[in-house]
Protein backbone atom coordinates (compact mmCIF):
# COMPACT_ATOMS: atom_id res chain seq x y z
CA UNK A 1 0.00 0.00 0.00
CA UNK A 2 1.37 3.44 -0.92
CA UNK A 3 2.35 5.99 1.65
CA UNK A 4 0.77 9.42 1.87
CA UNK A 5 2.83 12.56 2.53
CA UNK A 6 2.05 12.54 6.28
CA UNK A 7 3.27 8.96 6.66
CA UNK A 8 6.42 9.78 4.70
CA UNK A 9 7.32 12.75 6.91
CA UNK A 10 6.40 10.86 10.08
CA UNK A 11 8.57 7.87 9.25
CA UNK A 12 11.39 9.96 7.88
CA UNK A 13 11.60 12.15 10.94
CA UNK A 14 11.85 9.02 13.04
CA UNK A 15 15.42 9.29 11.91
CA UNK A 16 15.59 12.20 14.31
CA UNK A 17 15.28 9.68 17.12
CA UNK A 18 18.96 9.74 16.32
CA UNK A 19 18.79 13.51 16.61
CA UNK A 20 18.93 13.13 20.27
CA UNK A 21 21.39 15.72 19.09
CA UNK A 22 18.41 18.02 18.87
CA UNK A 23 17.51 18.06 22.54
CA UNK A 24 17.19 21.82 22.29
CA UNK A 25 15.64 21.89 18.82
CA UNK A 26 12.75 24.10 19.90
CA UNK A 27 15.15 26.79 21.08
CA UNK A 28 15.12 28.95 17.94
CA UNK A 29 18.04 31.12 19.05
CA UNK A 30 20.13 28.00 19.44
CA UNK A 31 19.08 26.67 16.05
CA UNK A 32 20.11 29.93 14.39
CA UNK A 33 23.43 29.98 16.22
CA UNK A 34 24.00 26.35 15.32
CA UNK A 35 23.45 27.01 11.65
CA UNK A 36 26.26 29.56 11.68
CA UNK A 37 28.37 27.33 13.91
CA UNK A 38 28.11 24.37 11.57
CA UNK A 39 28.90 26.54 8.55
CA UNK A 40 32.01 27.79 10.34
CA UNK A 41 33.01 24.29 11.32
CA UNK A 42 32.87 23.11 7.72
CA UNK A 43 35.58 25.64 6.91
CA UNK A 44 37.91 24.36 9.64
CA UNK A 45 39.81 21.11 9.89
CA UNK A 46 41.76 19.72 12.79
CA UNK A 47 43.09 16.44 14.06
CA UNK A 48 42.92 15.19 17.62
CA UNK A 49 46.22 15.54 19.39
CA UNK A 50 47.61 14.21 22.63
CA UNK A 51 46.10 16.93 24.82
CA UNK A 52 42.94 14.99 25.67
CA UNK A 53 40.81 15.73 28.74
CA UNK A 54 37.34 14.68 29.79
CA UNK A 55 34.98 15.55 32.65
CA UNK A 56 32.34 13.03 33.72
CA UNK A 57 29.51 14.41 35.86
CA UNK A 58 27.49 11.92 37.93
CA UNK A 59 24.34 13.47 39.38
CA UNK A 60 22.80 11.83 42.47
CA UNK A 61 19.18 12.73 41.73
CA UNK A 62 16.90 13.34 44.69
CA UNK A 63 19.37 14.73 47.21
CA UNK A 64 21.94 12.29 48.58
CA UNK A 65 22.36 12.12 52.37
CA UNK A 66 25.99 13.20 52.66
CA UNK A 67 25.78 12.93 56.46
CA UNK A 68 25.77 9.15 56.08
CA UNK A 69 28.27 9.14 53.21
CA UNK A 70 31.19 10.88 54.97
CA UNK A 71 31.17 10.50 58.77
CA UNK A 72 33.55 11.47 61.58
CA UNK A 73 35.32 8.29 62.69
CA UNK A 74 37.29 9.79 65.57
CA UNK A 75 36.75 10.93 69.14
CA UNK A 76 38.67 14.22 69.04
CA UNK A 77 36.68 16.59 71.20
CA UNK A 78 37.80 19.80 69.50
CA UNK A 79 35.63 19.29 66.41
CA UNK A 80 32.56 17.25 65.52
CA UNK A 81 33.27 13.60 66.23
CA UNK A 82 31.44 10.29 65.93
CA UNK A 83 29.66 10.85 69.25
CA UNK A 84 28.08 14.08 67.99
CA UNK A 85 26.97 12.32 64.79
CA UNK A 86 25.61 9.33 66.72
CA UNK A 87 23.72 11.45 69.24
CA UNK A 88 21.85 13.19 66.42
CA UNK A 89 20.86 10.02 64.59
CA UNK A 90 21.00 6.89 66.77
CA UNK A 91 17.75 7.30 68.67
CA UNK A 92 15.66 7.16 65.50
CA UNK A 93 17.84 4.50 63.91
CA UNK A 94 19.64 6.43 61.16
CA UNK A 95 23.24 6.36 62.50
CA UNK A 96 25.65 3.86 60.96
CA UNK A 97 27.62 1.75 63.42
CA UNK A 98 31.16 3.04 63.81
CA UNK A 99 32.70 -0.39 63.25
CA UNK A 100 31.07 -0.59 59.79
CA UNK A 101 32.66 2.61 58.45
CA UNK A 102 35.44 2.45 55.86
CA UNK A 103 38.24 4.49 57.47
CA UNK A 104 40.08 7.28 55.68
CA UNK A 105 42.79 9.49 57.15
CA UNK A 106 42.38 13.19 56.31
CA UNK A 107 45.72 15.06 56.33
CA UNK A 108 44.05 18.48 56.22
CA UNK A 109 42.28 17.69 59.49
CA UNK A 110 45.33 16.51 61.42
CA UNK A 111 45.15 13.03 59.91
CA UNK A 112 42.04 12.37 61.96
CA UNK A 113 40.02 9.39 60.79
CA UNK A 114 36.77 9.84 58.91
CA UNK A 115 34.63 7.05 57.54
CA UNK A 116 32.99 6.38 54.21
CA UNK A 117 29.67 4.60 53.92
CA UNK A 118 30.32 0.82 53.97
CA UNK A 119 28.68 0.45 50.55
CA UNK A 120 31.60 2.34 48.96
CA UNK A 121 33.93 -0.58 49.57
CA UNK A 122 34.34 -4.01 47.95
CA UNK A 123 31.42 -6.36 47.45
CA UNK A 124 31.47 -10.12 47.14
CA UNK A 125 31.94 -11.04 43.50
CA UNK A 126 32.26 -7.38 42.47
CA UNK A 127 34.87 -4.69 42.07
CA UNK A 128 36.80 -3.16 44.94
CA UNK A 129 34.71 0.02 45.03
CA UNK A 130 36.05 3.53 45.33
CA UNK A 131 37.23 3.40 48.96
CA UNK A 132 40.51 1.82 47.90
CA UNK A 133 41.22 4.82 45.64
CA UNK A 134 41.56 7.08 48.69
CA UNK A 135 44.80 5.43 49.76
CA UNK A 136 45.99 5.61 46.14
CA UNK A 137 45.42 9.40 46.19
CA UNK A 138 42.92 9.12 43.30
CA UNK A 139 39.80 10.03 45.32
CA UNK A 140 39.15 13.38 47.04
CA UNK A 141 36.23 14.79 49.00
CA UNK A 142 35.06 18.38 48.59
CA UNK A 143 33.10 19.13 51.74
CA UNK A 144 30.11 21.33 52.53
CA UNK A 145 29.43 22.33 48.91
CA UNK A 146 26.15 23.98 48.03
CA UNK A 147 24.25 26.69 46.23
CA UNK A 148 25.26 30.22 47.22
CA UNK A 149 24.92 33.70 45.75
CA UNK A 150 27.81 34.90 47.94
CA UNK A 151 29.59 33.61 51.07
CA UNK A 152 27.20 33.51 54.00
CA UNK A 153 27.49 33.06 57.76
CA UNK A 154 24.75 31.79 60.05
CA UNK A 155 24.08 35.33 61.33
CA UNK A 156 23.81 36.65 57.76
CA UNK A 157 21.44 33.85 56.84
CA UNK A 158 19.19 34.59 59.78
CA UNK A 159 19.15 38.38 59.39
CA UNK A 160 18.85 38.22 55.58
CA UNK A 161 21.82 40.54 55.05
CA UNK A 162 23.20 38.41 52.19
CA UNK A 163 21.04 37.24 49.26
CA UNK A 164 19.98 33.61 49.58
CA UNK A 165 19.66 31.12 46.72
CA UNK A 166 16.09 31.22 45.49
CA UNK A 167 13.73 28.44 46.55
CA UNK A 168 16.09 26.76 48.99
CA UNK A 169 15.28 23.09 49.69
CA UNK A 170 13.22 22.77 46.49
CA UNK A 171 14.33 19.85 44.31
CA UNK A 172 13.83 21.43 40.90
CA UNK A 173 15.32 24.80 41.85
CA UNK A 174 18.39 23.40 43.57
CA UNK A 175 19.03 20.97 40.71
CA UNK A 176 18.79 23.92 38.32
CA UNK A 177 21.29 25.90 40.40
CA UNK A 178 23.80 23.04 40.68
CA UNK A 179 23.60 22.32 36.96
CA UNK A 180 23.21 25.94 35.90
CA UNK A 181 26.11 27.19 38.00
CA UNK A 182 24.32 30.19 39.49
CA UNK A 183 21.87 30.72 42.35
CA UNK A 184 20.66 34.29 41.91
CA UNK A 185 18.39 33.74 38.90
CA UNK A 186 16.84 31.05 36.73
CA UNK A 187 19.27 29.68 34.20
CA UNK A 188 18.40 28.32 30.77
CA UNK A 189 21.89 26.95 30.14
CA UNK A 190 24.20 24.76 32.21
CA UNK A 191 27.82 25.28 33.18
CA UNK A 192 28.81 22.22 31.18
CA UNK A 193 27.13 23.61 28.08
CA UNK A 194 28.57 27.09 28.59
CA UNK A 195 32.06 25.63 29.00
CA UNK A 196 31.54 23.83 25.70
CA UNK A 197 30.39 27.10 24.08
CA UNK A 198 33.67 28.74 25.02
CA UNK A 199 35.97 25.83 24.14
CA UNK A 200 34.62 23.91 21.16
CA UNK A 201 36.10 26.04 18.39
CA UNK A 202 39.56 26.14 19.95
CA UNK A 203 39.70 22.53 21.13
CA UNK A 204 37.36 20.43 18.96
CA UNK A 205 37.01 22.38 15.69
CA UNK A 206 36.87 19.28 13.52
CA UNK A 207 35.11 16.91 15.91
CA UNK A 208 32.63 14.40 14.49
CA UNK A 209 30.41 14.62 17.58
CA UNK A 210 29.60 17.48 19.98
CA UNK A 211 31.91 18.21 22.90
CA UNK A 212 29.21 17.36 25.43
CA UNK A 213 27.23 14.11 25.70
CA UNK A 214 24.47 13.01 28.05
CA UNK A 215 23.86 9.33 28.75
CA UNK A 216 20.78 10.31 30.74
CA UNK A 217 18.58 12.35 28.42
CA UNK A 218 18.28 16.10 27.99
CA UNK A 219 19.67 17.99 30.99
CA UNK A 220 20.18 21.64 31.88
CA UNK A 221 23.86 20.91 32.65
CA UNK A 222 24.55 20.05 29.01
CA UNK A 223 22.69 22.99 27.42
CA UNK A 224 24.62 25.97 26.05
CA UNK A 225 23.90 28.97 23.84
CA UNK A 226 25.58 27.45 20.79
CA UNK A 227 26.36 23.98 22.10
CA UNK A 228 23.98 21.30 20.89
CA UNK A 229 24.55 18.30 23.17
CA UNK A 230 24.48 14.71 22.07
CA UNK A 231 22.09 12.54 24.10
CA UNK A 232 22.40 8.80 23.65
CA UNK A 233 21.30 5.56 25.29
CA UNK A 234 23.45 3.66 27.77
CA UNK A 235 25.57 0.60 26.93
CA UNK A 236 22.48 -1.56 26.65
CA UNK A 237 22.49 -0.16 23.10
CA UNK A 238 25.71 -0.79 21.15
CA UNK A 239 27.56 2.38 20.24
CA UNK A 240 27.07 1.70 16.53
CA UNK A 241 23.30 1.73 17.00
CA UNK A 242 22.69 4.72 19.30
CA UNK A 243 22.16 7.10 16.37
CA UNK A 244 20.93 4.67 13.75
CA UNK A 245 18.04 6.10 11.70
CA UNK A 246 14.81 4.31 12.51
CA UNK A 247 12.01 3.65 10.10
CA UNK A 248 14.34 2.62 7.25
CA UNK A 249 15.53 -0.71 5.88
CA UNK A 250 17.57 -2.04 2.98
CA UNK A 251 14.53 -2.49 0.73
CA UNK A 252 14.40 -0.52 -2.50
CA UNK A 253 11.36 1.44 -1.33
CA UNK A 254 13.04 2.34 1.96
CA UNK A 255 16.28 3.40 0.27
CA UNK A 256 14.27 5.58 -2.12
CA UNK A 257 12.45 7.14 0.82
CA UNK A 258 15.75 7.89 2.60
CA UNK A 259 17.15 9.45 -0.55
CA UNK A 260 14.03 11.57 -0.88
CA UNK A 261 14.34 12.63 2.74
CA UNK A 262 17.97 13.66 2.19
CA UNK A 263 16.97 15.61 -0.91
CA UNK A 264 14.15 17.31 0.96
CA UNK A 265 16.65 18.59 3.52
CA UNK A 266 18.50 20.52 0.80
CA UNK A 267 15.46 22.70 0.13
CA UNK A 268 14.70 26.16 1.55
CA UNK A 269 18.09 26.51 3.24
CA UNK A 270 17.85 30.28 2.92
CA UNK A 271 15.60 30.15 6.00
CA UNK A 272 17.73 30.06 9.16
CA UNK A 273 15.37 27.76 11.06
CA UNK A 274 15.06 25.24 8.25
CA UNK A 275 18.80 25.39 7.63
CA UNK A 276 19.52 24.83 11.32
CA UNK A 277 17.16 21.85 11.47
CA UNK A 278 18.87 20.41 8.40
CA UNK A 279 22.29 20.95 9.95
CA UNK A 280 21.16 19.17 13.12
CA UNK A 281 20.18 16.14 11.09
CA UNK A 282 23.43 16.34 9.13
CA UNK A 283 25.34 16.26 12.40
CA UNK A 284 23.37 13.28 13.59
CA UNK A 285 24.06 11.38 10.37
CA UNK A 286 27.72 12.34 10.48
CA UNK A 287 27.98 11.15 14.07
CA UNK A 288 26.13 7.95 13.18
CA UNK A 289 28.68 7.20 10.49
CA UNK A 290 31.56 7.94 12.87
CA UNK A 291 30.13 5.54 15.46
CA UNK A 292 29.44 2.75 12.98
CA UNK A 293 32.40 0.78 14.35
CA UNK A 294 33.89 0.68 17.83
CA UNK A 295 36.07 -1.48 20.06
CA UNK A 296 34.47 -2.86 23.20
CA UNK A 297 35.97 -1.85 26.53
CA UNK A 298 38.22 -4.25 28.43
CA UNK A 299 36.97 -3.98 32.01
CA UNK A 300 33.73 -5.69 33.01
CA UNK A 301 31.09 -3.15 34.07
CA UNK A 302 28.12 -3.78 36.40
CA UNK A 303 24.83 -4.35 34.61
CA UNK A 304 23.12 -1.63 36.66
CA UNK A 305 21.76 1.49 34.98
CA UNK A 306 24.66 3.62 36.20
CA UNK A 307 27.08 0.85 35.24
CA UNK A 308 25.76 0.89 31.68
CA UNK A 309 26.03 4.69 31.55
CA UNK A 310 29.66 4.58 32.62
CA UNK A 311 30.36 1.82 30.10
CA UNK A 312 28.92 3.89 27.25
CA UNK A 313 31.10 6.84 28.30
CA UNK A 314 34.12 4.53 28.31
CA UNK A 315 33.26 3.34 24.79
CA UNK A 316 33.13 6.91 23.51
CA UNK A 317 36.43 7.79 25.17
CA UNK A 318 38.04 4.72 23.62
CA UNK A 319 36.96 6.03 20.21
CA UNK A 320 38.18 9.59 20.89
CA UNK A 321 40.87 9.63 18.18
CA UNK A 322 38.47 8.40 15.49
CA UNK A 323 35.98 11.06 16.60
CA UNK A 324 38.66 13.75 16.37
CA UNK A 325 38.06 15.14 19.85
CA UNK A 326 40.47 16.65 22.35
CA UNK A 327 37.89 17.63 24.97
CA UNK A 328 34.71 15.87 26.10
CA UNK A 329 32.15 16.43 28.85
CA UNK A 330 29.76 13.66 29.87
CA UNK A 331 26.63 13.58 32.02
CA UNK A 332 25.39 10.49 33.87
CA UNK A 333 22.68 10.22 36.51
CA UNK A 334 21.57 7.82 39.21
CA UNK A 335 18.18 8.43 40.82
CA UNK A 336 16.36 7.41 43.97
CA UNK A 337 18.12 9.57 46.58
CA UNK A 338 14.98 11.35 47.79
CA UNK A 339 15.01 9.20 50.92
CA UNK A 340 12.31 10.60 53.20
CA UNK A 341 11.88 7.01 54.40
CA UNK A 342 13.55 3.60 54.10
CA UNK A 343 16.86 5.41 53.68
CA UNK A 344 19.26 2.84 55.14
CA UNK A 345 18.46 0.18 52.57
CA UNK A 346 17.88 2.51 49.63
CA UNK A 347 21.01 4.61 50.05
CA UNK A 348 23.19 1.57 50.68
CA UNK A 349 22.07 0.05 47.38
CA UNK A 350 22.49 3.28 45.41
CA UNK A 351 25.94 4.09 46.79
CA UNK A 352 27.07 0.53 46.08
CA UNK A 353 25.85 0.79 42.49
CA UNK A 354 27.71 4.07 42.04
CA UNK A 355 30.88 2.83 43.71
CA UNK A 356 31.10 -0.35 41.68
CA UNK A 357 30.43 1.45 38.40
CA UNK A 358 32.79 4.36 39.14
CA UNK A 359 35.58 1.95 40.08
CA UNK A 360 35.09 -0.09 36.90
CA UNK A 361 35.23 3.14 34.92
CA UNK A 362 38.43 4.30 36.62
CA UNK A 363 40.03 0.90 36.01
CA UNK A 364 39.03 1.08 32.33
CA UNK A 365 40.61 4.52 32.02
CA UNK A 366 43.83 3.01 33.42
CA UNK A 367 43.67 0.29 30.76
CA UNK A 368 43.08 2.92 28.06
CA UNK A 369 46.05 4.94 29.35
CA UNK A 370 43.98 8.08 30.05
CA UNK A 371 43.35 7.86 33.79
CA UNK A 372 45.24 11.15 34.26
CA UNK A 373 43.10 12.79 31.56
CA UNK A 374 39.62 11.84 32.78
CA UNK A 375 38.03 13.21 35.96
CA UNK A 376 34.76 11.97 37.43
CA UNK A 377 32.86 14.20 39.86
CA UNK A 378 29.54 14.04 41.68
CA UNK A 379 26.75 16.54 42.25
CA UNK A 380 23.31 16.26 43.85
CA UNK A 381 20.26 18.41 44.66
CA UNK A 382 21.27 19.09 48.27
CA UNK A 383 22.14 17.28 51.50
CA UNK A 384 19.53 15.89 53.87
CA UNK A 385 18.72 16.88 57.44
CA UNK A 386 20.99 15.59 60.19
CA UNK A 387 17.92 15.04 62.36
CA UNK A 388 16.04 12.07 60.87
CA UNK A 389 12.49 11.85 59.60
CA UNK A 390 10.54 9.01 61.16
CA UNK A 391 12.11 6.13 63.03
CA UNK A 392 12.73 2.41 62.88
CA UNK A 393 12.87 0.59 59.56
CA UNK A 394 11.13 3.46 57.76
CA UNK A 395 13.55 6.13 58.99
CA UNK A 396 14.68 8.72 56.45
CA UNK A 397 15.67 12.38 56.28
CA UNK A 398 14.41 15.60 54.74
CA UNK A 399 15.73 18.32 52.42
CA UNK A 400 18.79 20.22 53.61
CA UNK A 401 21.68 22.18 52.05
CA UNK A 402 25.51 21.90 52.17
CA UNK A 403 26.83 18.48 51.14
CA UNK A 404 29.92 16.43 50.29
CA UNK A 405 31.05 15.52 46.77
CA UNK A 406 33.53 13.02 45.33
CA UNK A 407 36.19 13.68 42.70
CA UNK A 408 37.96 10.69 41.12
CA UNK A 409 40.84 10.47 38.65
CA UNK A 410 44.55 10.26 38.07
CA UNK A 411 44.97 14.05 38.13
CA UNK A 412 43.04 14.41 41.40
CA UNK A 413 45.18 15.32 44.42
CA UNK A 414 43.34 12.65 46.33
CA UNK A 415 43.50 11.25 49.82
CA UNK A 416 42.39 14.53 51.36
CA UNK A 417 39.40 16.78 51.99
CA UNK A 418 38.95 20.15 50.29
CA UNK A 419 36.73 23.20 50.53
CA UNK A 420 36.43 26.46 52.43
CA UNK A 421 36.59 26.17 56.20
CA UNK A 422 33.42 25.94 58.26
CA UNK A 423 32.94 27.12 61.86
CA UNK A 424 34.98 24.11 62.99
CA UNK A 425 38.08 25.50 61.26
CA UNK A 426 38.00 22.64 58.73
CA UNK A 427 36.02 22.02 55.53
CA UNK A 428 33.84 19.52 57.43
CA UNK A 429 30.86 21.19 59.13
CA UNK A 430 30.15 21.35 62.83
CA UNK A 431 27.41 18.72 63.25
CA UNK A 432 25.77 20.30 66.30
CA UNK A 433 22.06 20.92 65.80
CA UNK A 434 21.35 24.64 66.22
CA UNK A 435 25.13 25.05 66.08
CA UNK A 436 27.30 27.55 64.16
CA UNK A 437 26.89 25.84 60.77
CA UNK A 438 23.17 25.04 61.05
CA UNK A 439 20.78 27.17 59.02
CA UNK A 440 17.97 26.11 61.36
CA UNK A 441 17.40 27.88 64.64
CA UNK A 442 15.99 27.05 68.07
CA UNK A 443 14.74 23.80 69.55
CA UNK A 444 13.39 22.59 66.21
CA UNK A 445 16.74 22.84 64.42
CA UNK A 446 17.30 19.80 62.22
CA UNK A 447 20.82 20.24 60.88
CA UNK A 448 20.87 21.97 57.49
CA UNK A 449 24.49 22.98 56.98
CA UNK A 450 25.10 26.38 55.44
CA UNK A 451 27.56 25.76 52.58
CA UNK A 452 31.00 27.31 52.85
CA UNK A 453 32.04 26.22 49.35
CA UNK A 454 29.87 27.31 46.45
CA UNK A 455 28.92 25.30 43.40
CA UNK A 456 30.83 27.92 41.37
CA UNK A 457 34.08 27.32 43.29
CA UNK A 458 33.75 23.56 42.96
CA UNK A 459 32.87 23.71 39.25
CA UNK A 460 35.46 26.38 38.43
CA UNK A 461 38.22 24.18 39.85
CA UNK A 462 37.14 21.39 37.52
CA UNK A 463 36.72 23.77 34.56
CA UNK A 464 40.18 25.23 35.15
CA UNK A 465 41.75 21.76 34.96
CA UNK A 466 39.67 21.03 31.86
CA UNK A 467 41.25 24.04 30.15
CA UNK A 468 38.65 26.81 30.39
CA UNK A 469 40.61 30.08 30.08
CA UNK A 470 40.60 32.21 33.22
CA UNK A 471 39.06 35.17 31.40
CA UNK A 472 36.11 32.96 30.45
CA UNK A 473 35.28 32.03 34.04
CA UNK A 474 32.84 34.96 34.52
CA UNK A 475 31.07 34.01 31.28
CA UNK A 476 30.50 30.46 32.50
CA UNK A 477 30.00 31.33 36.17
CA UNK A 478 28.37 34.79 36.35
CA UNK A 479 28.74 35.09 40.15
CA UNK A 480 32.30 33.78 40.45
CA UNK A 481 33.58 37.26 41.43
CA UNK A 482 31.57 36.99 44.66
CA UNK A 483 33.99 34.33 45.89
CA UNK A 484 37.62 35.06 46.76
CA UNK A 485 38.86 31.56 45.91
CA UNK A 486 38.19 30.16 42.42
CA UNK A 487 40.51 27.14 42.61
CA UNK A 488 40.10 24.80 45.58
CA UNK A 489 43.33 22.96 44.79
CA UNK A 490 42.08 19.40 44.45
CA UNK A 491 43.32 19.04 40.83
CA UNK A 492 46.91 18.90 39.61
CA UNK A 493 47.84 22.05 37.65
Amino acid sequence: MGQNRRDFIKKSTCALGMAALATQVDHFGLMSALAQKVDDRQETSSSAGGNYKALVCVFFSGGNDGNNMVIPNHNDASISNYSVYSAARSTQGLALAQNTLLPIAVPRIGNLSYGLHPSLGPVTGGNNGIHELWAQNKLAIVSNVGTLVAPMTRAQYQNNSVPKPFQLFSHSDQVSQFQGGRSDASSFTGWGGRSSDRMTQSNNPGALIPMITSISGAQLFTAGQTTLPLAIANAGTPLNQVLNPTGFSSSAASVARLNAFNQLRTQDLGNDYIAAASHITDQAMQANAALSTFQEVTVSFPTTTIGRQFQQVARLIKKRNDLNVNRQIFYCQIGGFDTHNNQLVSQASLLSQFSQAARAFYDEMVVQGVSNDVTTFTMTDFNRTMNPAGSGGAVGSDHAWGNHTFVIGGSVLGGDMYGMNTASGTPYPNLTLNGPDDADNGTNARGRWIPTTSVEQYAATLANWYGLPANDLPLVFPNIANFSTTNLGFMQP
